[in-house]
């Protein structure tokens, strides 16, 4: 799953700790993306994220259809990915 966002081999050693923070977002996504769960909860996914990661995690999104729940301000990505949308504002 790393590989597919954009990490070498040499990206495998390094310490999380030392990671940019869009490096430090993909490994979480990676690792929950990886895990088998009924549900899945983000907040902010796209936070530090490139474009092509990007369009990775919507890929995925869309072909295997989890049940997700997620905050995020990137009107593009709601409307893309979300099928039900809850609104909060003052």
């Amino acid at each position: 799953m790393l590989s597919k966002m954009g990490f070498s081999k040499l990206d495998f050693e390094t310490e999380i700790q030392e990671m940019s923070e869009g490096q430090k977002k993909k490994v979480l996504i990676a690792k929950s993306i990886s895990e088998q769960a009924n549900i899945y909860i983000w907040d902010e996914p796209l936070n530090y994220i490139d474009i092509i990661t990007r369009i990775q995690i919507e890929e995925a999104i869309l072909k295997y259809n989890p049940t997700l729940i997620f905050v995020e301000h990137d009107e593009t990505f709601i409307k893309k990915i979300a099928t039900k949308i809850i609104r909060i504002e003052k």
